[in-house]
């Protein structure tokens, strides 16, 4: 016996719930899969992205180590600006200092129970017995009934003691565009200004070129602008007066100094320029790489704490220098 066909009005009937079923399939795939793609897109996506996870990409295996290292510190918001906040220092991209007192003097490597971390690498505490025989003599004048014989800073004096001073540590960006630690000696009033400048001026990746005790230089501040060394405490007169520079209480600092120099004029107009290599820089209409100016951030973030810039003196102008009084 045969099947009759169906009527039409009955194959319309069946192809419209087909129909039917087909889109209301396809609604539930899109809600089930997600925002896109149906339940086969998102599994497609989900293999490609475990395959991804277990294969590295060329480009990463090929890269450059350095710029890596770079990239791991290069934390930015999603506009582009620096967090700031949550920036890794790899402690395989740092370079040391020439002589870093931290590894070799400071607490025989190991942490003060008194030390102030603000962020990872940059720290203050009081100075350690080593150290403060190493800076004796030289940036901290030495008594003269305790002096031996050809020690370079012999005195009495009245005016900074040791418990005053704190050490800081931090990291920067060199001229090479490299991480590398430096370390000041400063008042203890100002230690905290310092650490938080100096993290900013790393999250914004500022270079300044080395960052390193005096005692380096044997004490000898034109030695250390002459090699564009960013210093603070030093015991010590003014350059070319009988005066006691703010650096002999530890509450000034000279930052990238061969760039920045400072110009001394006299009455009859002509000028002295220190350190001499620094003649190049005197002249601040011209623009150039390092130069600090009321526009640079390294101004902005001295002044925002109260410091006070050598730039804006009369009868000279300082212009590596940032100064601070004691509260």
């Amino acid at each position: 016996m045969k099947n009759s066909p169906l009527p039409i009005k009955e194959i319309l009937k069946y192809s419209l719930i087909l129909l039917l079923v087909i889109a209301i399939f396809s609604v539930l795939s899109r809600k089930w899969g997600g925002k896109k793609g149906t339940l086969l897109d998102y599994e497609q996506a989900r293999q490609e992205s475990l395959d991804a996870e277990e294969t590295p990409s060329a480009e990463n295996d090929s890269a450059d180590s350095s710029a890596s290292q770079k990239d791991d510190t290069d934390i930015s918001s999603d506009d582009g600006t620096q967090t700031g906040e949550n920036k890794i220092i790899p402690e395989e991209t740092l370079s040391p200092t020439n002589a870093q007192t931290a590894s070799s003097l400071h607490y025989n490597g190991s942490s003060s129970p008194e030390r102030v971390s603000y962020k990872e690498g940059f720290y203050y505490e009081p100075l350690s017995n080593d150290l403060i025989s190493y800076i004796t003599g030289i940036s901290y004048p030495a008594l003269p009934s305790e002096a031996p014989e050809g020690t370079l800073n012999v005195g009495e004096q009245n005016d900074i003691s040791y418990a005053d001073l704190r050490y800081v540590h931090i990291i920067h960006y060199d001229f090479d565009g490299k991480l590398a630690e430096g370390e000041l000696i400063c008042h203890n009033s100002i230690a905290e200004d310092l650490v938080e400048i100096f993290y900013d001026l790393y999250a914004s990746e500022y270079q300044i070129e080395k960052v390193t005790l005096i005692e380096n230089y044997n004490g000898d501040d034109t030695a250390s602008m002459a090699d564009n060394n960013t210093s603070c405490f030093n015991y010590r007169v003014v350059d070319g007066t009988k005066s006691l520079s703010r650096h002999a209480l530890g509450l000034a600092i000279d930052i990238n100094p061969l760039y920045n120099p400072y110009i001394r004029y006299d009455k009859k107009g002509g000028q002295t320029v220190s350190p001499v290599e620094g003649e190049a820089y005197a002249d601040r209409t011209v623009s150039f790489p390092y130069k600090i100016d009321p526009d640079d951030l390294c101004y902005r973030l001295f002044t925002e704490h109260g410091f006070t810039w050598g730039g804006n003196w009369n009868s000279s102008k300082d212009y590596q220098h940032f100064q601070k009084a004691l509260p």
